[in-house]
């Protein structure tokens, strides 16, 4: 099982990202993001903070995750899964529905439906594709395609019970306000791993049937290459 070396939660806040503006309001929301994607303007994504992947054996396995922003009356929202605890990647970790690309999938698009409907059933019919962002390349050798797109209720939803824990909704302008994106460093002989952490509390999530989130207390922890993902989806917005 891989899993990190350390406990995340537990490394103090070295700096957050409070100097830095917010994404204005008008660019989240629907015809706000297709503006955006429209444009195609230059902006430069956020440094690799994380220890990068050494090569061992082959190149990086291809993946894609959808980044699903769901239109809701009071906003949007970026719906995320809780991986479950026994998976060999990323046990246990707050992740984009997602996985590797397989043969017969067109392109990172149709790994990021097809992953979405296999982890938790989202129709590919209920999402509006806007785009991509650039590749991630995390430190556990995957090369992932982050693929931005509209989800339009109603839709269900069914978690594959064997690969996701749990399903819940963070308002996308929480995200997008960088005073929410804390950086935390992990220090070790020889290194340091540096990475994006964005807590949110459970208290204030919300399930995808709009009720609160299913445990009281707490936060979601979003930490690693979803938070990164995140960043990188703020300096776009930003820029």
């Amino acid at each position: 099982m891989i899993r990190p070396a350390f406990e995340p939660e537990t490394l103090p806040v070295e700096a957050t990202g409070a100097h830095l503006p917010p994404v204005a309001g008008e660019r989240l929301t629907p015809d706000g993001l297709r503006a955006r994607f429209e444009q195609r303007l230059a902006w430069t994504p956020e440094p690799m903070i994380e220890a990068p992947w050494r090569k061992t054996e082959g190149d990086p396995r291809v993946a894609a995750v959808l980044v699903p922003l769901v239109v809701r009356h009071h906003g949007l929202t970026v719906l995320l899964t809780q991986r479950a605890d026994h998976l060999n990647d990323h046990a246990g970790q707050v992740s984009f529905p997602g996985g590797r690309q397989e043969p017969f999938d067109a392109d990172a698009t149709a790994t990021a439906l097809r992953e979405a409907h296999e982890e938790v059933g989202l129709a590919p019919s209920r999402v509006e594709i806007l785009g991509a962002l650039p590749d991630y390349l995390t430190g556990t050798g995957f090369c992932v395609t982050p693929v931005i797109g509209l989800v339009h209720p109603p839709f269900a939803l069914k978690m594959d019970e064997f690969e996701v824990a749990e399903v819940f909704e963070v308002p996308l302008a929480f995200l997008m306000d960088p005073a929410n994106h804390e950086e935390r460093v992990f220090r070790y002989e020889g290194g340091e791993r540096r990475f994006f952490t964005m807590p949110y509390p459970r208290s204030e999530s919300a399930e995808p049937n709009g009720q609160g989130g299913s445990e009281a207390g707490g936060h979601h922890f979003i930490w690693g290459a979803t938070a990164a993902m995140l960043r990188n989806l703020y300096r776009f917005l930003a820029a």
